[in-house]
């Protein structure tokens, strides 16, 4: 889509509608609070800085940005499932609202002085090739002093549906050996990296050793990246949400992924809002379900 088909939509020097990479159309906004990048490919957020802060979301600088494509880093949504689909090996990783154009539904300056855009996504025949459901989504981000994300699923079909979701976020850290996660103390988790054992974390923060990537299901806690070589806090709170996920690549998979530089791994930790596995969503016909997450600085 051109940034011109959407003028209509922006706030003057505030919001207003780019060129980004690989020519694919971005929304930019500038708030005295804050400063992002949204992209209506896959309405993926990929920056978000609040003033005076470090940047929070870490984009690789090797990612793809072409049609078709996933965006590596910032916010991927993944619906409606996550990770491979089980039984169905030809289909996208993730899904396919992450690879998709989405629609601008409503640009809004907030009275506190953010920035409300909602997106939205509805199925068609390349959505149905896939997943043959009838639903509509709406993908709305808040971005000011904190960062507000929240996917609503409305199932339009006549049968009931049950689908996986994620927002995908990636934070930028100083370096991950140093970093911790305080939030998921005791909890259980299925370990990805040692064939999906079932494990339990200790009593303490999760400190990362090697490749990470555990899925923690039952859990609505939230969670806080301490990042003392930034001297920050990243918190991100949640609701209804049942799963966290927790990723960092580590050496040999971050080397084996086209479009994750080899060196980037010690700069990026993933905190993943989501509904995975046991947590799945199912609706009724003509129900909806909203998944939330809020991301905030301390």
């Amino acid at each position: 889509m051109n940034p011109s088909a959407l003028r209509s939509f922006e706030i003057p020097g505030i919001a207003t509608f780019v060129e980004g990479a690989g020519g694919l159309t971005a929304l930019d906004i500038a708030t005295p609070a804050a400063h992002g990048r949204i992209y209506v490919h896959g309405a993926h957020i990929t920056a978000w800085t609040p003033t005076g802060a470090a940047p929070v979301l870490f984009t690789s600088r090797e990612s793809l940005f072409a049609p078709g494509k996933a965006i590596r880093g910032g916010v991927p949504i993944c619906f409606p499932w996550f990770a491979a689909r089980a039984g169905h090996p030809k289909s996208p990783a993730h899904g396919f609202v992450r690879t998709s154009e989405w629609a601008i539904e409503a640009l809004v300056a907030e009275p506190d002085g953010s920035v409300s855009v909602a997106f939205i996504f509805t199925n068609d025949d390349a959505t149905q090739a896939h997943w043959p459901h009838a639903f509509f989504a709406r993908f709305t981000v808040r971005m000011g002093a904190t960062l507000e994300m929240a996917l609503t699923v409305n199932n339009l079909d006549p049968a009931p549906i049950t689908y996986e979701a994620a927002l995908h976020t990636y934070f930028c850290v100083s370096a991950i050996q140093a970093v911790e996660i305080t939030g998921l103390e005791g909890a259980t988790y299925i370990d990805k990296v040692e064939a999906f054992a079932e494990k339990q974390q200790p009593a303490e923060p999760l400190r990362f050793f090697g490749e990470t990537d555990r899925v923690f299901p039952g859990t609505t806690a939230t969670c806080v990246l301490k990042d003392p070589g930034l001297n920050r806090e990243i918190v991100v709170e949640k609701s209804d949400s049942a799963t966290t996920v927790v990723w960092n690549p580590w050496i040999a998979k971050a080397a084996a992924m086209a479009d994750f530089a080899d060196d980037e791994w010690p700069g990026m930790a993933c905190i993943e809002t989501a509904n995975a596995g046991p947590d799945s969503i199912t609706l009724a016909p003509g129900t909806s379900h909203t998944m939330t997450a809020k991301i905030s600085l301390r």
